[in-house]
């Protein structure tokens, strides 16, 4: 009887044990149920997130997409803009190639070949026009040396400086271009002034009258002072509106009684005590040559030609054509 009770009472404490495993075993298998719930949750966040930003990046990729593609198309159009344009120049460059444009004939006939047709700023216009041509000896020459060396030459050589070559082309230029209802005076200086138009005004549109005026200044030997008074005085009697001085530098010599003048006191070249005049003479001398002169309300235009050792000429000349309402140039080796 007792060895019953003993073995009910061992199967008793086997079951209790195997349910209290079980208990502790569901326990864990929920643990872990929970935790792997915890984990799909987070992994299907995670999911929802990723497909959102794969959604946002799709969006972006088909924004750069259509950019690219519009860039695209606005370079093709550029490119055929710019071969368009390109065919147009090239057209346009044959028609000009092939273009014939007749040149205005001179009234006075020159021999010359790549002559230039203007010069900015300078135009030849006015009622009564003088052109007034300095032919003193610096006028044959750039040069100090060669001008000196000219000097003691033949009348041929003087004549055939290339400076004074190139004056003899402007002047036919400015003739050239005087408006045919204008009146017209060609006149040089050196020591005297010389009017190759005569004693009366030519008009514009007597050819035969400007090719004898441009003939004769052809015939005149550059040489001696530049006495800008003595040319000055001279055309007076034409009464001018417009006055177009071709020179190099300030003058050398003038027709007044400077001795007496106390600003010349120290000039004694222009009285005959010495062979050379300084600068500062100079100046002195055009103050009082162009302050002498009757030019008020006459339109004055200065072409000036480069010289060695007169550098302050451009600026006296600029302030004495800007009072005149005319304009003063130092045109290119090159023109006309």
């Amino acid at each position: 009887m007792s060895c019953g009770l003993g073995a009910i009472i061992l199967v008793f404490m086997l079951v209790k044990h195997n349910v209290e495993n079980s208990m502790l075993e569901t326990e864990l298998l929920q643990d872990d149920l929970a935790r792997l719930q915890s984990q799909a949750e987070a992994l299907k966040s995670e999911i929802v997130d990723t497909e959102k930003l794969q959604n946002k990046l799709n969006a972006d990729v088909e924004n750069v997409s259509q950019e690219l593609a519009s860039a695209q198309s606005s370079l093709d159009a550029a490119k055929a803009t710019v071969a368009s344009i390109n065919e147009a120049k090239k057209s346009l460059e044959e028609g000009i190639k092939n273009l014939d444009v007749p040149e205005p004939a001179d009234i006075v006939q020159r021999f010359r070949v790549g002559e230039e047709q203007y010069l900015i700023g300078l135009k030849v216009e006015g009622k009564r026009i003088v052109f007034l041509i300095d032919s003193s000896s610096s006028m044959t020459d750039e040069i100090l040396i060669n001008v000196i060396r000219r000097k003691s030459s033949g009348p041929q050589e003087k004549q055939n400086g290339p400076k004074w070559q190139r004056t003899l082309a402007i002047s036919e230029w400015l003739v050239n271009r005087t408006p045919k209802s204008s009146s017209v005076a060609l006149v040089s200086y050196n020591d005297n002034a010389v009017s190759h138009t005569g004693p009366a005004l030519v008009k514009g549109n007597n050819a035969q009258g400007l090719q004898r005026a441009v003939t004769g200044l052809r015939q005149i030997v550059p040489e001696g002072p530049t006495n800008l008074e003595a040319g000055l005085t001279a055309i007076a009697q034409f009464k001018p509106t417009d006055i177009y001085v071709v020179t190099d530098g300030l003058p050398t010599k003038g027709t007044s009684s400077y001795k007496s003048l106390n600003p010349f006191a120290d000039c004694s070249a222009l009285w005959g005590g010495s062979s050379k005049i300084s600068g500062a003479c100079r100046a002195k001398l055009f103050i009082h040559t162009v302050q002498k002169a009757q030019t008020s309300g006459i339109k004055i235009n200065v072409v000036l030609l480069p010289i060695e050792g007169d550098p302050a000429a451009a600026s006296f000349y600029w302030r004495w054509t800007a009072t005149h309402n005319g304009l003063m140039i130092s045109p290119a080796a090159s023109w006309p």
